[in-house]
């Protein structure tokens, strides 16, 4: 079980990475694409890339468990799944358009704690080492990301909910991850989340030849890496990694972000910010550890 969770904080760390860096392709892609247009397109190539892995997946995997899950209940939980993803990318995507990059990485942030929070609401058993951790990355995505006096703007209010969204689809994919094939379940999702922001693109906004030529290497890092490789780690990672922990090392995204920052657009973090990052990073490390003989065995 120990190598499992490793594997799952491995991938959980890679997608957190991949999402960080996929700021950088976002925030260029923006200047071209509306924001349910560029949802829209990345998350169809998404869901496209992982079509050859399921048909091989498909061919070298046959149990009797994966045939009962590929039916209805697959279906309606990539329904779920997408709907919810749909709403939070969307809602971070308007949200960054009236807010600072700064305020909206705090605020989409505090799903770290609301994950927990609404684990207790579920009946999970949260142990105090997950508390721990999820103040003390907090407090570093807050001097990491915050460098001006806090108000709460109409941006800031969509990425409130956005943060409850994003805590939500996190405690969907724990849950659904033991029912349905997991690259199923990223396929579908995807498939719905593209669907709902293309409709949403064809009504309120203008997709031209020349925004997408202008905007195609962000759309293809966004598409193939950021949704088709990301998303699914998180979901193959969050099998065998408890929905409060995940939250926290896919929250390091907002160190990988500034980390990208520094190295493609030049922008210092300052002392400031490497201490929120140090402080990030000893939050998602306390999320690993036994506080008492008690709760290890619990564990």
């Amino acid at each position: 079980m120990k190598q499992e969770r490793l594997k799952s904080n491995l991938m959980l760390l890679i997608a957190a990475a991949i999402w960080g860096l996929a700021f950088v392709a976002q925030r260029v892609g923006a200047k071209y694409l509306g924001a349910f247009s560029f949802n829209g397109i990345r998350f169809a190539l998404g869901s496209i890339s992982l079509i050859p892995l399921i048909l091989y997946n498909q061919r070298v995997r046959r149990s009797e468990e994966e045939r009962q899950s590929s039916g209805v209940t697959t279906l309606i939980a990539g329904g779920i799944a997408g709907g919810v993803l749909f709403l939070a990318a969307s809602l971070q995507q308007i949200g960054l358009a009236e807010t600072s990059a700064g305020k909206a990485a705090f605020i989409t942030g505090l799903y770290i704690v609301l994950v927990p929070i609404f684990g207790v609401l579920l009946k999970h058993k949260i142990r105090m080492n997950i508390w721990v951790g999820a103040a003390v990355a907090v407090i570093g995505l807050y001097i990491l990301s915050v460098t001006e006096d806090f108000s709460i703007s109409r941006g800031d209010f969509f990425e409130l909910i956005g943060a409850v969204l994003w805590a939500v689809h996190i405690l969907l994919i724990d849950h659904f991850t033991q029912k349905v094939d997991a690259l199923k379940l990223s396929v579908l999702q995807f498939a719905t989340c593209s669907s709902l922001s293309l409709i949403v693109a064809g009504a309120f906004e203008k997709i031209t030849v020349d925004a997408l030529t202008q905007a195609m290497i962000p759309i293809l890092y966004g598409g193939f890496f950021s949704v088709g490789i990301a998303y699914t780690l998180q979901v193959v990672g969050q099998r065998y990694a408890k929905p409060s922990h995940a939250a926290i090392v896919l929250s390091m995204e907002t160190v990988f972000a500034s980390i990208g920052g520094l190295l493609i657009l030049n922008e210092n973090l300052g002392v400031r910010g490497y201490v929120g990052c140090v402080l990030m990073l000893i939050g998602m490390l306390l999320s690993q550890l036994q506080f008492t003989k008690r709760e290890q065995i619990q564990a």
